[in-house]
């Protein structure tokens, strides 16, 4: 987890929180993607720079902060959401370049457990989820904004166990704040994706949602309008071929872009 020291991310919240004008030390292209793509991305920055010399500066943070930061001027060059209703949301304000839009991963939710020695459970209508967190907390990122809480939110709510549990979870600001509660021990259970699970060894996967229980788990990739640079559109080129694709795999993703 901390130990990424080549990602530059760009603390865009703190600039926002206070009014401040844009300011940051952008590479020759700026990528906003989704925070459960944190490990990805990584390798993903050394690939592409390798392979280009174009210098490429990353903010990650949950999908529904970084559209709001685009709309409201963060220039991003290419945007990485980890569901497409924020996406179509910045398409339809005219903030997307759609011709470069493609879906590029897929990825899955799944029950994590602080604890080394928890149970597989099957995630059914028949678990009694309420008893199993037995008065703590199951950790999500915003049911209402953030996609892996609204996905783990209709999953629950398909299975009918939203409403027994719905007081015992504690909310953060994107997947990878909820990771690192269950992480901490100060939740032990959690809804995450399964890529996330794979990136934290203080975490047991214990169940895996059924992927009928809730929306198809997309993340659409497009560039930003005005801001088609050569080294913007060489950095979706390379998200499409092999070295991208095979970093994507390795960290659990469902690579799914042509």
């Amino acid at each position: 987890m901390g130990l990424l020291p080549a990602l530059r991310i760009i603390g865009w919240a703190l600039a926002l929180s206070v009014c401040a004008p844009f300011a940051v030390q952008a590479g020759d292209v700026t990528v906003f993607a989704a925070s459960s793509m944190t490990n990805a991305m990584a390798e993903i920055e050394q690939g592409f720079e390798e392979d280009t010399g174009h210098d490429l500066s990353v903010s990650l943070a949950g999908s529904s902060a970084l559209a709001r930061q685009i709309q409201q001027g963060a220039p991003a060059d290419v945007f990485i959401s980890a569901n497409p209703g924020w996406m179509d949301r910045l398409e339809a304000a005219g903030l997307l370049d759609p011709d470069t839009r493609f879906d590029l991963l897929g990825n899955r939710i799944v029950l994590i457990a602080h604890d080394a020695e928890a149970k597989p459970v099957a995630l059914t209508p028949d678990l009694d989820l309420a008893s199993l967190l037995a008065g703590g907390k199951l950790a999500m990122a915003s049911v209402e904004a953030v996609p892996a809480g609204i996905y783990g939110k209709a999953a629950l709510t398909h299975l009918n166990l939203w409403t027994g549990v719905a007081t015992q979870v504690v909310q953060t600001k994107n997947v990878r704040a909820a990771l690192g509660l269950v992480s901490l021990g100060e939740a032990p259970y959690g809804i995450v994706y399964a890529t996330d699970a794979a990136a934290d060894d203080r975490v047991r996967v214990i169940g895996h949602f059924p992927q009928d229980s809730h929306p198809p788990i997309v993340y659409p990739a497009a560039g930003i309008a005005g801001r088609d640079t050569k080294a913007a559109a060489d950095f979706i080129t390379f998200l499409q071929g092999p070295k991208a694709r095979a970093a994507f795999a390795r960290q659990g993703f469902v690579v799914i872009a042509d």
